[in-house]
């Protein structure tokens, strides 16, 4: 297909229709005299609206006064920057006007001021107490107004008064203060510059090539990442690695010969408040520069690395910083030199400090060449042995980033107990869009509410302080002191490429937006969002759709756990096809240590105190004590804590072999009835939209169905129980 005949790109969750309750309205903005590019972008998103809707558009320039109060409320919608003072969490207490609205004569009734915590209005002039990121959206006298403390806080409210359509403008309560969580909120990109011959362009990509990079180097028309970076904005996403973790030599030049292309990209993103990082080398110094090391206390590799960087921020001022994965899966690291990872950090973190850049150094080490006859070898114990001693240790500017459970995103594991270890070092927790091991975007796999329990999970200070509390720098729930507490932020692996639909699989798409809308908020409501997602990606669609959607993807992350491994023992997936489809098998002989043990008796890893791996002994109080104890281990994790025999009966009533059987032959029921679902919506979305989900949906069942047939006959034939329901075994 030609360029001309390729089909648009698919807008996902920013239509135009999406901006119809607010390109309709009369509109007012003012962003500030430090707006930039951020801030043309609000004042470019409103114009674009209201020229295809209808609307009005004020615009007042710097420095140009606000119109009195009659005029201003002549105006349907408010979009101002207030002058602030940077304090993080701020959004507790009562907002005020920005100092323009002081000159004014205060009323009660007055729309252009903030609200109290209790949507009381309330009028006084002093200075905002606003973060940069925060707005506060008031409803009064038929106008709603937005007052944020910078223009990318503006952008954040624009994109809250869309996703509320018809709503932001309604009589109802909606007075709100709103801030992330998170202070970083990154997604990675496992692209390469060159193809890979296993991997491809994108690693664990399922969405075809790159949009950052073809034919050998950055992309000459950058339209598609321009696109990109808009619904990375629009979701809160204020950071970008833009190439693998697993650095290639070609990529590696990035730092060096390709920064001039680097900044192109920067350029793109910066418009929307997103900050461009790099993944590097760790021996760029032999690589690139020539030297004979890249030891961290050489003084040469130290001069090379902060000239490296003295590069890159001339080039790119507001350059975030670098990504590194070191001693991990063949990756070159400090380990070669005798030095730890804190060593290795902090080289590239003190070449980065004078400029403001920040280190994420991946947590992600283990040995990738053990002994599968050795039982004492225990994969999930890596990264805590390797990092949990080093706390302390590392620069105010290196975060740690962990992976969310200790083996590698399997669809059910534990949450790592690296996140509650170190509490002397800043840390960001790391989710996975990309389905690597969730369907590889043929499976409808909606992953919000597994993020929501990961975020949530009560980790640490006896069950009090949650995950998202942990790497934003919050305290526990307890009314207690905190002190300074670092913090980090929250990442993930991206799941775009250049498909039409962005995802490969255009209900994929879900997963990436929420997972912007968690790391902003993890408290909401997964389902919440989900529902969001679809009120905006499909505008004024027939209610079937919504509904439909929900009964597809609300449970879909469960269904795809139920026919696939059972109770959190993961990884039976087929390595010669990329972690796609079952292979019970697959790594139980392999030197990657990820296994089942399964035998005529029983299944599952003890990695108990008492007589295992010792694993359970990394969680602090209370679930140390919970994990270990086979009455008290949940369910859905017991074979990741546990061998035990195929009778064992778990808390829901039944036994793990019976279980096995059921839940995989249940979940391809579920599965197949989406088929007509999904064909029941036949010309009430798009056409191109709905056979590529029929498509999709087709590839599910038929991987499901070989997921259950495969599971349930190698149970049979390990344990000789046969399926209590007497449905079909081979």
């Amino acid at each position: 297909m030609s360029a001309i005949d390729s089909p648009p790109v698919h807008p996902a969750w920013l239509p135009d229709a999406a901006f119809a309750p607010l390109g309709s309205r009369r509109v007012l903005v003012a962003v500030g005299p430090d707006a930039g590019p951020v801030g043309a972008t609000v004042v470019d998103e409103v114009r674009r609206a209201t020229a295809a809707h209808g609307g009005s558009l004020t615009v007042l320039t710097p420095g140009e006064a606000l119109p009195d109060a009659a005029s201003v409320r002549s105006h349907d919608l408010v979009l101002l920057v207030a002058s602030r003072a940077h304090t993080r969490g701020s959004g507790a207490a009562r907002q005020v006007p920005p100092p323009a609205l002081a000159e004014q004569p205060p009323h009660p009734n007055d729309p252009l001021v903030a609200a109290a915590t209790d949507g009381a209005l309330v009028a006084t002039g002093g200075v905002a107490d606003f973060s940069p990121d925060m707005f506060v959206r008031v409803r009064a006298a038929g106008t709603t107004v937005v007052v944020a403390g910078a223009a990318t806080g503006l952008l954040y409210g624009l994109h809250d008064v869309v996703r509320l359509g018809e709503t932001a403008f309604g009589d109802c309560d909606i007075d709100v203060t709103d801030l992330p969580v998170a202070p970083v909120r990154m997604l990675d990109h496992w692209d390469n510059i060159d193809v890979h011959p296993v991997m491809g362009q994108v690693e664990r990509g399922y969405a075809g090539g790159s949009i950052f990079y073809a034919d050998g180097r950055v992309r000459e028309d950058l339209s598609r990442v321009a696109a990109y970076a808009r619904l990375l904005g629009s979701i809160g996403v204020n950071a970008v690695a833009i190439n693998n973790v697993n650095v290639h030599r070609t990529e590696a030049r990035l730092l060096t010969d390709g920064l001039d292309d680097v900044a192109r990209v920067a350029d793109v993103f910066r418009p929307h408040g997103v900050r461009t990082y790099l993944s590097v080398s760790f021996a760029s110094p032999v690589v690139l520069g020539g030297l004979p090391t890249s030891d961290p206390a050489d003084p040469d590799v130290q001069a090379w690395w902060a000239a490296a960087a003295d590069r890159v921020y001339a080039t790119i001022p507001d350059f975030g910083g670098f990504v590194v994965k070191a001693d991990s899966e063949g990756q070159p690291g400090p380990f070669a030199y005798g030095r730890d990872h804190a060593d290795g950090a902090n080289l590239l973190a003190r070449a980065l400090r004078p400029h403001g850049g920040t280190v994420f150094w991946r947590a992600f080490v283990y040995n990738h060449e053990q002994d599968w006859r050795d039982r004492r070898t225990d994969r999930a114990r890596a990264a805590y042995d390797h990092f949990a001693p080093l706390d302390g240790r590392f620069d105010e500017n290196v975060v740690l980033q962990v992976k969310y459970g200790p083996i590698d995103f399997q669809t059910r594991e534990p949450v790592s107990p690296v996140l509650a270890a170190m509490p002397r070092t800043r840390l960001a927790v790391e989710l996975q869009v990309t389905q690597e091991y969730t369907g590889q975007q043929n499976h409808v796999c909606y992953l919000g509410p597994l993020w929501s329990q990961v975020l949530g999970f009560p980790l640490a200070e006896d069950a009090t302080r949650d995950v998202a509390r942990i790497v934003s720098g919050l305290p526990g729930h307890r009314d207690t002191p905190s002190g300074d507490l670092p913090a980090g932020g929250i990442t993930a692996v991206s799941n775009v490429g250049d498909d039409e639909f962005w995802t490969g699989h255009p209900l994929a798409q879900a997963n990436l937006y929420a997972y912007g809308r968690l790391a902003w908020n993890p408290e909401a409501d997964s389902v919440a969002l989900l529902d969001e997602w679809i009120g905006l990606t499909f505008p004024g669609a027939d209610p079937r759709v919504r509904e439909t959607l929900h009964t597809l993807m609300d449970d879909s992350w469960l269904t795809y756990e139920a026919y696939t491994a059972p109770l959190g023992v993961g990884f039976m997936v087929d390595p010669g096809r990329q972690h796609y489809g079952p292979n019970v098998d697959g790594y139980e002989y392999s030197k990657w240590g990820t296994y089942h043990f399964a035998d005529r008796d029983g299944i599952g890893v003890d990695r108990t105190v008492a007589t295992g791996t010792r694993y359970t002994g990394q969680y602090p109080s209370p679930w140390r004590e919970t994990y270990e104890d086979l009455a008290t281990c949940p369910d859905e994790l017991l074979l990741f804590f546990h061998h035990v025999p195929y009778s064992h009966v778990l808390h829901s009533g039944t036994t793990v072999i019976q279980h096995i059987y059921d839940s995989r032959a249940d979940a391809v029921d579920v599965v197949t009835s989406w088929v007509d679902a999904w064909a029941a919506l036949d010309g009430l979305v798009p056409d191109r939209l709905h056979a590529r989900v029929a498509e999709r949906l087709t590839e599910q069942v038929r991987s499901a169905t070989e997921w259950r047939d495969q599971l349930r006959s190698y149970f049979f034939r390990k344990s000789g129980v046969p399926d209590a329901t007497g449905r079909p075994i081979y």
